[in-house]
């Protein structure tokens, strides 16, 4: 008797909790198409903005100019001599340093989000045409 009564109970919880998320999705407002494309577009500004400080911050000395034979900001051709894997190399450099280009420019206190961040704004300027992840 007592197995049976904790059954019950055991299915009336299920029950209820099911319930409960089921009401809380459906009451949940969903975003149009559009409304979800302006909060990415949102995000991704946000997201380059902040990219474009830490770039100013840690990469622009070397790389506004193309200093030392780096390869220079909005400039595809120096860009187009590098590895066909370059965005995820470029990810990788910046944040781990490689030849004479220091980890994370030379600022440790950079995260590696702040760096993605930055790597992501020198493509956006190189290559503003493709899509950003």
């Amino acid at each position: 008797m007592f197995m049976i009564r904790r059954h019950f109970i055991s299915v009336g919880l299920l029950c209820l909790v099911s319930c409960a998320a089921y009401c809380d999705q459906a009451s949940s407002p969903t975003l149009t198409k559009e409304a979800q494309e302006q909060a990415t577009d949102a995000w991704r500004e946000h997201r380059l903005a902040y990219g474009k400080e830490i770039y100013e911050q840690a990469c622009a000395s070397c790389h506004d100019e193309g200093a030392d034979g780096t390869p220079a900001i909005g400039d595809r051709q120096a860009w187009s001599e590098r590895s066909p894997l370059w965005s995820a190399v470029l990810f990788e450099h910046s944040k781990d340093g490689y030849l004479d280009m220091p980890a994370k420019g030379s600022h440790q206190e950079l995260t590696d989000q702040a760096v993605d961040a930055a790597s992501e704004y020198l493509l956006s300027v190189t290559y503003p045409e493709l899509p950003l992840d």
